[in-house]
Formats: C-alpha cells, sequence, structure tokens
C-alpha cells in the first residue's frame, strides 16, 4: 500500500511545473492509480497540504479498505458540493483539471461553484508518473500475459476446429476467465481468411476456412491491470503470398524488439520495422502504429508511431506489433509486449512467434 503514497507525492511534485496549487482528478484510471480506489464514483483532490477522495455512501466502506495515503469524504452522487468545500477548505486559488475527462457541463458546474478560483486546464500530470512502472505493476502484467498464452496454446490445441471466428473469441475469453483472469482485456480480435486484412476486425458468424491465416488479438485482464498479445496462425497451406506476408512481419517484428532500449524514440523505434516491410513492397499495407504502452489501461503512453516525440526509458512498456493487411487476399500481425530494462527489453509475451499450422 505504501506505492500508493509514493505515487501521491510523485504527483504532488508534478503540480510545479503545471503551475497549479491543487489538482481534480477525476480520471477514475489515475484515481485507481493514485490511491487504490475502485469504484464507479469518485474524484480524487490532490495537494502539497491535503490528498481527498470524494466518493458517495454506496463506496465508503469498500474505499477505505482500498485505499492508501488519503482521506476520504463523503459526497452526493455529482460530488460538486463537497469538492467545491473541499477546494476552499485548502484555499487554493489556481486549480487544476483534467481537460480530456471533464466534460462542458461539468467544467460549467466547476466554475459556477469555484468563485475566485482559477481553473487550469492540465494534460498528463498523472500519466507522467504512470508511464514507468514498477516491479509489482510489471509483475501483474506479467502474469496476465501468462493467462494470455493458455488461449494461444487452445488455437494450437484445436478450438478452431468447427468453430466460427466469434465462438473462437468467446471460447478463448472463457479459457482465460477459468485460469484466473477478470476477463480479456480488450474484445478479442479473431480474424480469417480476407477478414485478417481489418485489423481490428470484428470477430463474424462465418467458420474459420483452410488454407489461409488467422489472426488473433487477445490479453487477460488481472488485477486492474491488462496484458497484449497478437499471433497469427496457418490452417493448412495458405499461399505463398500469405507465409511471404507472415514472414515479413515476423522478420520485421524481430527487429523492432532487438531495438527496444531506454533512448530510443517511438518514430524511430517504428521505423525499424516499418523500414523493413517497406523495402519488401509491403510498406502501403502496414498503416497503424508499431505499438503502445499497457497498463492500468490497454492503450497508454508511450506510443511508437511515425509521428511519436516520446523516449523510452526504463519501466516503461510498450508494443511491437507490425501488421500486413492486403484486401482481398488477408493478413498478419504479431505482437509481444515489452518492458523496457536498463540493458535493452524483456519481453513478457511469452507465445512462440514461428508460423504454427492448426486444424480450422
Amino acid at each position: 500500500m505504501s506505492r500508493y503514497i509514493t505515487r501521491l507525492d510523485q504527483a504532488v511534485a508534478a503540480l510545479g511545473d503545471a503551475e497549479v496549487q491543487a489538482l481534480v482528478v477525476s480520471d477514475l484510471t489515475n484515481v485507481r492509480y493514485l490511491c487504490g480506489y475502485v469504484g464507479s464514483n469518485g474524484t480524487l483532490v490532490v495537494s502539497p497540504s491535503r490528498r481527498v477522495l470524494l466518493t458517495d455512501f454506496r463506496y465508503l466502506q469498500s474505499a477505505a479498505a482500498q485505499t492508501k495515503g488519503v482521506e476520504i469524504v463523503e459526497a452526493g452522487r455529482d460530488l460538486a458540493q463537497k469538492l467545491a468545500g473541499v477546494i476552499g477548505e485548502i484555499a487554493a486559488t489556481r486549480v487544476g483539471f483534467e481537460s480530456a475527462h471533464v466534460s462542458h457541463a461539468r467544467h460549467a458546474r466547476m466554475v459556477a461553484d469555484l468563485p475566485g478560483v482559477e481553473l487550469v486546464p492540465t494534460s498528463g500530470i498523472v500519466e507522467s508518473v504512470r508511464i514507468r512502472k514498477d516491479a509489482d505493476e510489471i509483475d501483474v502484467i506479467a502474469r496476465a500475459s501468462t493467462i494470455a498464452d493458455l488461449a494461444f496454446q487452445a488455437c494450437v490445441d484445436g478450438v478452431f476446429r468447427g468453430r466460427t471466428e466469434r465462438e473462437v473469441a468467446w471460447e478463448l475469453g472463457s479459457i482465460m476467465r477459468a485460469a484466473g483472469a477478470d476477463g480479456p482485456s480488450f474484445d478479442i480480435i479473431v480474424a480469417s481468411g480476407e477478414r485478417g486484412a481489418m485489423p481490428h476486425a470484428v470477430p463474424a458468424d462465418v467458420p474459420i476456412p483452410a488454407d489461409t491465416l488467422v489472426t488473433v488479438d487477445l490479453g487477460a485482464a488481472l488485477e486492474g491491470y491488462v496484458s497484449d498479445c497478437t499471433r497469427t496462425f496457418a490452417t493448412g497451406s495458405p499461399s505463398d503470398e500469405l507465409l511471404r506476408i507472415y514472414d515479413v512481419c515476423l522478420q520485421a517484428q524481430l527487429a523492432a524488439v532487438q531495438a527496444v532500449r531506454p533512448g530510443i524514440s517511438g518514430a524511430e523505434l517504428d521505423a525499424v520495422a516499418r523500414t523493413q516491410i517497406t523495402e519488401a513492397g509491403y510498406g502501403d499495407f502496414f498503416r497503424h502504429g508499431l505499438g503502445h504502452g499497457v497498463g492500468l489501461q490497454v492503450h497508454e503512453d508511450p506510443g511508437a508511431r511515425p509521428e511519436s516525440n516520446d523516449m523510452l526509458q526504463t519501466g516503461m512498456t510498450i508494443t511491437v506489433e507490425p501488421g500486413i493487411y492486403v484486401p482481398d487476399l488477408g493478413g498478419c500481425r504479431i505482437e509481444d509486449l515489452c518492458v523496457v530494462t536498463d540493458g535493452g527489453c524483456d519481453v513478457v509475451t511469452s507465445f512462440p512467434k514461428g508460423l504454427i499450422t492448426v486444424d480450422s
């Protein structure tokens, strides 16, 4: 629980750069990260003098058990009146709010309730703390990845046989839950045949065909954290073109994983894979970024994209997931989740990446 006190201290230390005396944290993921609170209604006020969690009567007992380092104040469901009272008590006249997570209506209410207080839109204060994972976070993410490996193993063991994409996705989610996951990290992607050319295809009520590639993208949610991994399988004997696509994607992915290290930018890392894919003639068919951070959410900073200025640092997570998607033919994506270390990276997704042929 002491980790929450450390995180709160780090958030307070970041207030100076934002030139605010207090921060209203309304994004529930950020609230959970800072103090451990898990509930659907809560706002955290962070300042050098006080750290106050506002919630309603439904969550008072659970909040007391979950949190560390914060005062818990009961408020009505909209939390607004008590928020004004807390801001008044700490005598803050310049208060930051999370601009990406506050609606126009809520902002108007805050302005009305806080006369004489300058409300300052801020961005990324808590996220700048969240971006580097501690050992406990990495351990949970690694355990979630191990659970996800069981779903990939089921693909090898015959889960495709006689099933539709949608049925396979449901079964894979059930396997992870049975192994202890809270559920999938996100809606599982199972994309076979020509549908593999859609990077985020929604599993359809279509049987998985023979002699093609099948992309499976999934992760497990565990103790608030998530994993993310993609593997592409062969059913029977895919065409020579599909086999070449797989090989090009795999070699680009291996090169990019090898390049993950502190000090490389997201754009530079993206270019490692993108250059190889482009030189092989498939550059027009790789149109998303190479990767993203993973933690309490499946898409976090840093980003690895052509336009990214993020610099990788020890303790960050980053996915490495090049993909090639050819309309009317099919596609391939291979993804690992990496933790940046002083000497490079540790890959927490361990399921084999060589092309595996399975029954459909």
